[in-house]
């Protein structure tokens, strides 16, 4: 039995002491006492608790692996991830000024995946706890949009009929506006009966589309989302994100670092979050590696009215960046690059001329190391800002500006 002090709050969400030993759910300050095996105190009693500590609101925390810091006041969370950036920036020697952050309200999440399995007697749907394959219900979820929480009894439904007791399905479901939008894999194999009995259970569970280990079961009518003037239906399981309010404030920040541009590259376009909102007054290149998501996208932005021309491009960027030559007739590029960043598109945008950067990431580490090669390219960071779509979590996402 070990008696620690939490010395500080890693990137994770674990409190971390002298060792360094790493103890789930504590807070800096906080004098705790447990067994350590393998530098991790993984039940830890709380002897001395510190004044940022509360008790957690949802019911299902002590289970669920969702949430990570949901025993800490609101404050502490917002300060200790717009930390988590500062550091990683100043781990490569980088100092910016930092915007108010943007926090999304409880119950906004629109989008989640579930794992179900089925029982002995009916099926489990939820999340899983924390490193371990217990699963958890969540009908309390604090996250979580209404509507589903709502969906939880049709998604177990699902998987006690489908699903099996060896193994998990994956419940991909999303909230569009015609409805609700389920993805599943890791079920059996979509033969003919099996089409059959997903599509007659799809119409009477009203899903707006069900699609089964990535093909399209049932589509009572297109699922799709509103983005500035135009209506897009993604392909099935395609990444949105989070929260509508999230989206918004990261639409605002890329407008507001883009600024008066008329010639804009959109790289990692996905479905057009940003290339849709800024072709109200741009002209938009959108280069996008997953051609489904680039289809989306182009059947938007020719439906709508209104926006101005987008010319669109399926590109490895990881492997084939675009060049300091191409880049040259652009005014302004914006980047949103996976978890791992863009390490070789920021190194072909630092030999570029391009006068402004729209920076969105949802990693401040690799967010940070790109940052480094933009800026010895010649690049001054002018503003970040931390937006918190994935509440109580350890999940930082952020935006912004650099100019040449």
């Amino acid at each position: 039995m070990a008696t620690l002090t939490i010395t500080r709050l890693g990137h994770q969400g674990d409190g971390i002491a002298e060792g360094p030993v790493f103890v789930p759910r504590t807070l800096p300050g906080e004098v705790v006492e447990g067994d350590v095996a393998g530098g991790r105190m993984a039940a830890p009693r709380i002897i001395t608790p510190s004044d940022q500590r509360i008790k957690a609101p949802c019911p299902h925390y002590r289970n669920c692996g969702g949430c990570a810091v949901q025993h800490a006041r609101e404050e502490f969370v917002t300060d200790w991830k717009q930390d988590i950036l500062r550091h990683a920036l100043s781990a490569q020697g980088i100092e910016a000024p930092f915007r108010a952050p943007h926090i999304s309200p409880l119950h906004s999440r629109r989008r989640a995946s579930f794992a179900g399995r089925r029982l002995r007697n009916g099926a489990l749907v939820g999340f899983h706890a924390r490193a371990s394959d217990v699963l958890t219900a969540v009908p309390d979820c604090m996250i979580l949009h209404p509507a589903l929480i709502a969906a939880l009894p049709m998604l177990e439904d699902l998987t006690a009929r489908e699903g099996s007791r060896k193994g998990e399905l994956t419940l991909s479901l999303t909230i569009s506006e015609a409805g609700l939008d389920l993805a599943v894999t890791g079920g059996k194999a979509p033969d003919g009966p099996v089409r059959a009995t997903l599509g007659q259970w799809a119409g009477q569970a009203g899903l707006a589309r069900l699609a089964w280990e990535g093909e399209v079961i049932a589509q009572e009518q297109p699922p799709f989302h509103t983005i500035g003037r135009a209506r897009v239906t993604p392909p099935p399981g395609a990444f949105l994100q989070a929260t509508k309010p999230a989206e918004a404030a990261l639409q605002a920040a890329v407008a507001d670092a883009v600024g008066p541009a008329s010639q804009v590259a959109d790289l990692f376009a996905g479905c057009g979050t940003f290339a849709l909102t800024l072709a109200e007054r741009a002209e938009i290149h959108a280069i996008e590696s997953d051609g489904a998501m680039l289809h989306a996208l182009d059947a938007g932005w020719r439906q709508a009215v209104g926006l101005k021309r987008i010319t669109t491009q399926t590109r490895d960027l990881f492997r084939n960046p675009v060049l300091p030559e191409d880049l040259a007739r652009f005014d302004a590029v914006v980047i949103d690059p996976p978890r791992a960043g863009a390490e070789a598109q920021a190194k072909a945008l630092a030999n570029s001329r391009v006068p402004v950067i729209a920076a969105v990431s949802c990693n401040p580490v690799t967010f940070a190391r790109d940052a480094k090669v933009l800026i010895q390219g010649g690049y001054r960071l002018n503003w970040v800002q931390v937006v918190d779509q994935f509440r109580f979590s350890p999940h930082v996402e952020l935006a912004a500006q650099f100019v040449r």
